[in-house]
């Protein structure tokens, strides 16, 4: 079990993420105030960068479920806390979701109605974004199919974690110092994001996605609030990312790791 320390470390944190994150989309789509997917990028870098600061005394701020799993795989932390993690990260997830709504919720059915967007079609994943990724949506030109998908998403995670570990691992003497480590962990994310982002939305945070996708289908969204009906988000949004920590954390502490404790000396 983990402490409630640690509980609501993990929840508040990603609750601070996910409101913050959602609503540079929410603003974008709903009143033009972002042109860019670069602007959006930076608002969930800075997201990212201040629940971290708020909450690592508590929990150490994974906000995430696959750097959880990452820590776990690499032996930072004990198996036994990596379901309460997670619960308490889809949690927090889960409520940013809903204060977004709250907070927009008038705003969306009005420019559903000027749009004219009736709510659970297809048409409807236009305003269903702002809460789960989507890699297939209206008006998307890039093409990207379900095993692409699952790639890009895999991959964006590899680098968040390669980002992360290596810049909290001691033997790495290029690292930021530790009160500066959530402001580059916070610009990685911004430009994972621009890389990412054109194809799945960039969600690189299974809680990120679940919590607020869940939101969209209560509240009227239903299967639009879904990127297809062969289990996409899943694949895409939750394993996807789960594949990438794995991939990271192994080829961090059997590569990268031991060749930063490495004097230098070596040669090939």
């Amino acid at each position: 079990m983990i402490t409630s320390r640690e509980f609501i470390g993990e929840t508040l944190g990603t609750f601070i993420l996910i409101i913050f994150g959602l609503s540079a989309g929410a603003v974008a789509i709903l009143f033009g105030g972002y042109q860019s997917i670069m602007q959006i990028g930076i608002a969930w870098g800075i997201a990212v960068m201040l629940a971290v600061y708020l909450t690592r005394h508590l929990s150490n701020a994974h906000i995430n479920p696959a750097v959880t799993l990452a820590m776990v795989m690499s032996g930072r932390m004990p198996a036994k806390k990596l379901i309460p993690y997670w619960f308490a990260q889809v949690l927090g997830a889960f409520l940013g979701g809903l204060m977004l709504y709250f907070l927009f919720g008038p705003s969306i059915q009005a420019f559903e109605e000027s749009e004219g967007i009736v709510r659970g079609t297809y048409e409807s994943i236009t305003t269903a974004k702002m809460f789960g990724e989507f890699y297939i949506m209206p008006g998307n030109t890039a093409v990207v199919n379900l095993p692409l998908a699952i790639i890009a998403e895999a991959f964006g995670t590899f680098l968040l974690l390669l980002f992360v570990l290596g810049f909290t691992e001691d033997a790495n003497v290029g690292r930021p110092h530790d009160t500066m480590a959530p402001v580059f962990i916070g610009i990685a994310v911004t430009i994972i994001i621009c890389l990412i982002a054109p194809l799945t939305q960039c969600g690189i945070n299974p809680a990120r996605d679940f919590g607020p996708r869940m939101v969209a289908w209560m509240m009227g969204w239903g299967d639009a609030a879904f990127p297809d009906n062969s289990g996409g988000f899943f694949w895409v949004y939750i394993c996807g990312p789960f594949l990438g920590a794995v991939t990271a954390a192994l080829f961090f502490d059997r590569i990268v790791a031991p060749a930063l404790r490495k004097d230098g000396s070596d040669t090939i």
